[in-house]
């Protein structure tokens, strides 16, 4: 069967073996975000209505389940805002009924002041809702919105869904230097964010070529700034971030570096593994993986166990 609607899976930090469900199909959104890696919208959309058959993304979904193929989660993202899709909720309580498979749902957070779309998202395991700024200035500069969206309900859509939900919160900001993280505008993300239920704030910046030729990657001294402004007052904030070079990974060491490139050459481990093994923090160990798979020494492999990852062979080596 070929697939149009779903993608992957993708082997992901953040989620594991991730299958991704695109509910749009093309670049229908209300955002025209000048980092949006879909590149420009030349048209903005605001009516909730079922873009896609339903049932065909349905059947696709059952078709690769059925194969009996390894997934952690079923990811709605794609080229758009997936809540504009008027069945998104019908379609997660379907999968409930037939995978265990936990979902997670990529939002913009614009529609998530509507009730009837919180009902039908909190159906999903893990929600990621993004919140590029906290003044309405800033926000209109970085997520060219719509004129019939306002920041003001954002911000109430994802207090009201902190307030609601019994999953997950991993919550997102996109940083653009020189715009929204100036002093004034992180004091008023964490006057904001203190009051707000989420289980990780997630701190992001460019990594790849943005539409708008201005927008520059932040650099990862200045991101672990923020997070250190940040975690003053916040908790569980983290840097989604790949790390190219090892001076910019705080504590890095050439043994541990060593370690992991000789384990994995003689048995190829997961991400458990090898933190079982290691006896590192989470998060320390990420930096290395993250160092590694960026620089071509190792890479991800999706077995029947889970992410495997394996040592790249050099010519040397062969």
């Amino acid at each position: 069967m070929k697939y149009k609607y779903i993608f992957g899976p993708v082997p992901s930090r953040r989620l594991g073996v991730s299958l991704g469900v695109d509910l749009l199909k093309e670049k229908i959104c209300n955002f025209n975000c000048v980092y949006c890696e879909c590149g420009v919208s030349n048209k903005l959309f605001n009516e909730r209505k079922e873009y896609v058959s339903i049932n065909e993304v349905l059947n696709e979904i059952k078709d690769y389940l059925n194969k009996g193929n390894y997934l952690d989660f079923i990811t709605f993202s794609g080229n758009g805002e997936p809540a504009l899709h008027s069945k998104i909720g019908y379609l997660i309580k379907e999968l409930k009924k037939i995978t265990s498979t936990k979902i997670c749902v990529i939002t913009n957070s614009t529609l998530l002041n509507e009730k009837e779309v919180r009902e039908e998202i909190m159906q999903a395991d893990i929600i990621m809702p993004s919140l590029d700024a906290v003044s309405e200035d800033i926000f209109r500069k970085i997520d060219r919105a719509s004129s019939k969206i306002k920041l003001s309900d954002i911000k109430d859509g994802i207090k009201k869904l902190s307030e609601e939900y019994k999953g997950k919160i991993w919550l997102e900001i996109f940083f653009i230097e020189g715009l929204n993280d100036t002093k004034e505008e992180l004091d008023k993300f964490i006057e904001y964010l203190k009051d707000i239920k989420v289980d990780r704030i997630q701190l992001n910046s460019l990594d790849r070529p943005a539409p708008e030729k201005w927008v520059k990657a932040m650099s990862l001294n200045r991101l672990e700034e923020i997070k250190d402004y940040f975690s003053k007052e916040l908790k569980n904030v983290e840097i989604i971030k790949k790390y190219k070079n090892k001076e910019d990974i705080l504590g890095y060491t050439k043994d541990i570096e060593n370690f992991i490139l000789e384990l994995i050459d003689r048995r190829p481990s997961t991400f458990e593994d090898m933190k079982e093994i290691l006896k590192i923090q989470e998060i320390e160990l990420n930096k290395y993986l993250e160092y590694l798979e960026n620089n071509k020494m190792i890479k991800k492999v999706i077995e029947n166990r889970g992410i495997f990852y394996k040592k790249i062979l050099t010519k040397n080596n062969d």
